[in-house]
């Protein structure tokens, strides 16, 4: 969403095309645009994989370039606390969490959003492929059942928004993209102050129009991995971190395949990385299941071992139903019990379900399966391209057996 009128913006720089093109879509608008560079991590920064240094050289370019100033800022305490501090915890009981997610509703649009405000700005800007829509409120919307919202206030406080108006975050236009999924823990409040100029944009414009105007990292290619960790080896990094004991790796039918590095560093539906040959029956035929693929399906804290399955669609890594909790909805109260759709995964289409209250969050039901649906994750749901929130994937109805 942009506004026909001149507003003071602060833009979340990153060093990113995405986030430049942003900036520079901002101020041909006429809006008085001011960068801000988030340094989010401090340890081994200047290490081969991830240095905030070398983004901050790339985002001060494009702000000299386009005429802006910028400003660095560095909130690596606030995220060790708010984000890192739970990532470890959820890791260390045996889920695997999104800290992307977290980063976004606890630094980008908490922490930073607040430092925008005490500057001055009447909006802040990202890069995110996503979008804003502003819509007339139905006074007579209510929370439903026990659908719990746990949306966290910020600076800019909810009291002061128009009764008249709520806000709707939407998917982006380009559907490879969409980042919706990352922010569905933004509340009102949040959102009123938030612009996504390239969720307009498909991704092959944003790099067109950095070439155009000679942006110096038009180029560049995207960061991925975990926002913090770059591009290094992720049992590498988690190493440092989480105490770790070998156990055994079994399959369905019990028996023992090999030995895991500690349950930590595995997560549901992996299948590089499991150092198992596999198991074969006596007489099997080459092209039959006994040469199918191996992939992680559980782990049992309890007993130290990993469960493994063999072929993608073994019946251990399909779920029909989930419960989630830490709930987030993006209206501040729950939407009616009925039809969505959902994702349980960000690289996922959106998958029809019906959703229900349950105790401290909201239960899925999926009339199609859906595979390795994992602890720690988000659910998120959708009514079209209307992203409502979500929560964290708490419990799911595949069970072993053996």
């Amino acid at each position: 969403m942009t506004s026909p009128t001149k507003q003071r913006v602060v833009v979340g720089l990153s060093g990113g095309v995405d986030s430049a093109v942003t900036a520079y879509l901002l101020k041909k608008q006429g809006h008085e645009v001011v960068g801000i560079f988030m340094k989010n991590w401090e340890d081994d920064d200047d290490s081969e994989y991830c240095s905030s240094n070398i983004d901050f050289v790339d985002a001060a370019a494009v702000a000299d370039v386009i005429g802006i100033e910028i400003e660095h800022v560095n909130f690596a305490a606030d995220y060790k606390d708010r984000v890192f501090a739970e990532f470890l915890r959820e890791y260390q009981a045996g889920r695997t969490p999104n800290p992307d997610v977290l980063c976004n509703a606890e630094i980008k649009f908490k922490a930073f959003l607040d430092h925008a405000m005490r500057l001055g700005a009447e909006k802040i800007a990202t890069g995110h492929y996503a979008r804003v829509r502003r819509v007339a409120a139905n006074p007579r919307a209510m929370p439903v059942g026990h659908l719990q919202d746990e949306s966290h206030a910020t600076a800019c406080d909810s009291a002061l928004l128009d009764p008249l108006w709520r806000y709707e975050l939407l998917k982006g236009l380009d559907p490879s993209k969409d980042q919706s999924y990352f922010l569905h823990r933004l509340n009102q409040a949040q959102l009123s102050k938030t612009m996504f100029p390239v969720g307009e944009l498909h991704k092959t414009e944003v790099r067109r129009i950095a070439e155009e105007i000679g942006l110096p990292n038009a180029k560049k290619k995207d960061s991925t991995g975990i926002c913090f960790i770059g591009e290094r080896p992720f049992r590498e990094f988690l190493n440092r971190y989480i105490s770790h004991a070998p156990g055994p790796i079994l399959d369905d039918r019990g028996r023992k395949l090999g030995q895991h590095v500690g349950l930590s560093f595995y997560t549901l539906g992996q299948r590089q990385g499991l150092g198992i040959g596999g198991v074969k029956e006596k007489g099997a035929q080459r092209g039959g299941g006994a040469h199918e693929p191996w992939f992680v399906a559980r782990k049992d804290l309890e007993k130290n071992t990993l469960r493994v399955v063999q072929g993608h669609d073994h019946p251990w890594l399909l779920s029909h139903r989930l419960v989630a909790q830490d709930v987030s909805w993006c209206a501040g109260h729950a939407p009616t019990p009925g039809n969505y759709a959902a994702k349980t995964r960000y690289r996922q289409q959106d998958a029809a379900c019906t959703l229900e209250a349950a105790p401290e969050g909201f239960a899925l039901t999926f009339p199609e399966a859906q595979w390795a649906v994992t602890p720690g994750q988000s659910a998120v749901l959708y009514d079209g391209d209307v992203c409502l929130g979500g929560g964290v994937i708490a419990a799911v109805d595949s069970t072993p057996t053996a």
